[in-house]
C-alpha cells in the first residue's frame, strides 16, 4: 500500500480519462453512503468503474457504486464520483485522496462533497442536510493527514492554510438555493473520525463538547488536499442517523443508507441549484 502518490502516477489516471472522453469538467462531485441516486442525473455520461483504472482505489462499502460518471448536470460538465473510499478501507491517505489530485490536474476547479452522518447537535433529525461551515480534522490530528510525505509543488504549498476550507460565497449560493426551494438548510461542523467502528457515547459527548454537530469517517482528507491544491469546496451532510449520546440506542449502516433515500431528494435540489450558479 503506498504511502503516497508520485505526479507521474497522477497523470497517468489523466492521461487515461482523457482518452474516454474530451468533457473538460469544471466542477466535481462526491457522493456519499446512499446518495448514488444523484449520478443517476447526469446526462450523456460516460461511466468508468474504478477498478478499471491504475492506483485507483476500488470502494467495498454497500452503498457505495464505485464508479465516475462524466457527464453534465445542469448544463455544467461533470465529474461525478458515485461512490468513495475511505481509510478504514485499508487504503493510504495518498490512495484515499487521488481522486482529488486526478480532479486538480483536469483543471477542476469547484469540488461539491457530499457525506451521510450522524446528527451530534441534539437539534439535527434523521433527513436534515447540514451545510458544512468548517470541520475538525481527528484523523490528520492523530498523525494520518493526507499531505504526509514529500510535498507535491506542482499542487501547492508544503504548509497551506485551512482557515477557509469551505468556500464562503459557495456556502452563501447554497443558503440561497436552499431559501428558494422551502428546504430546512442546517449549518455546523462535520468531524472527521476514521471509523469503521461507530462512536461510543463518551466520543460523541467529547466531540459535542469540541463544537462537533456532525459526525462522519470521510470527506476531511479529501478537502484537505482540495484546499492545497486551491480548489473551492462546497460541502454537505446527510444527517442519516441522531447521534447515541446516552447509549440507548444502536447505529446501524441500515439506517444510514435508508435516510439516503429521504436526503437525495434534497440534496439534488442544492447541488443542481448551485449548479446554475457557479
Amino acid at each position: 500500500m503506498p504511502s503516497y502518490i508520485t505526479l507521474e502516477q497522477i497523470d497517468e489516471v489523466v492521461a487515461m480519462l482523457r482518452e474516454r472522453t474530451p468533457l473538460a469538467p469544471r466542477v466535481a462531485i462526491i457522493l456519499g453512503s446512499g446518495l448514488n441516486g444523484l449520478a443517476e442525473s447526469v446526462q450523456e455520461p460516460v461511466i468508468v468503474p474504478f477498478g478499471e483504472l491504475p492506483y485507483w482505489p476500488v470502494s467495498t462499502v454497500q452503498g457505495h457504486a464505485g464508479r465516475l460518471v462524466l457527464g453534465r448536470l445542469e448544463g455544467q460538465p461533470v465529474f461525478v464520483m458515485q461512490g468513495r473510499v475511505h481509510f478504514y478501507e485499508g487504503y493510504s491517505m495518498a490512495q484515499v485522496t487521488l481522486p482529488v489530485r486526478v480532479m486538480q490536474r483536469l483543471g477542476i476547479e469547484t469540488l461539491i462533497v457530499t457525506n451521510a452522518a450522524g446528527g451530534v447537535n441534539p437539534d439535527y433529525a434523521p433527513g436534515d442536510v447540514m451545510l458544512i461551515l468548517d470541520h475538525l480534522n481527528f484523523v490528520g490530528m492523530a498523525g494520518f493527514n493526507p499531505l504526509f510525505g514529500p510535498n507535491l509543488d506542482e499542487f501547492g504549498p508544503r504548509f497551506p492554510d485551512m482557515s477557509q476550507a469551505y468556500d464562503r460565497q459557495l456556502r452563501d449560493l447554497a443558503r440561497r438555493v436552499a431559501s428558494e426551494n422551502g428546504i430546512l438548510l442546517r449549518e455546523g461542523v462535520y468531524v472527521g473520525l476514521s471509523g469503521p467502528s461507530f462512536e461510543t457515547p463518551a466520543d460523541l459527548r467529547f466531540l459535542r463538547n469540541a463544537g462537533a454537530d456532525a459526525v462522519g469517517m470521510s470527506t476531511v482528507p479529501e478537502v484537505t488536499v482540495a484546499r492545497h491544491g486551491g480548489m473551492r469546496v462546497l460541502g454537505f451532510s446527510g444527517i442519516s442517523n441522531k447521534a447515541n449520546l446516552d447509549g440507548s440506542t444502536e447505529t446501524t449502516h441500515e439506517e444510514v443508507l435508508e435516510a439516503g433515500k429521504l436526503l437525495v431528494p434534497k440534496l439534488e435540489t442544492l447541488v443542481r441549484g448551485v449548479l446554475r450558479l457557479v
